[in-house]
């Protein structure tokens, strides 16, 4: 399994799961774990996907969160997990 952490942090406001969802949805990306919490007024995700089965590349999937996360006013991550490995062997 090729795994991805997606993290959306900003202001919060009704329907961000579901936008992040949706976009996964069409790429064939699976959520395999999120947790999300508001602090005071903030809105804070983090999702860990399964993207073995995605249908573009990991480049134009992480475009289609960076684009959500400009319209929404959100800062969006997505970090592949080869990022994670590279670091424990450095």
């Amino acid at each position: 399994m090729k795994k991805t952490v997606i993290t959306v942090i900003g202001k919060d406001r009704c329907g961000y799961i579901a936008s992040a969802s949706a976009i996964c949805a069409q790429s064939n990306v699976n959520i395999v774990d999120i947790t999300q919490s508001v602090l005071e007024d903030m809105f804070v995700m983090v999702m860990l996907a399964d993207i073995s089965g995605l249908n573009c590349t990991f480049g134009e999937f992480s475009d289609k969160m960076r684009a959500f996360g400009e319209k929404e006013g959100l800062d969006v991550r997505v970090m592949h997990e080869d990022i994670f490995n590279a670091m424990h062997r450095i």
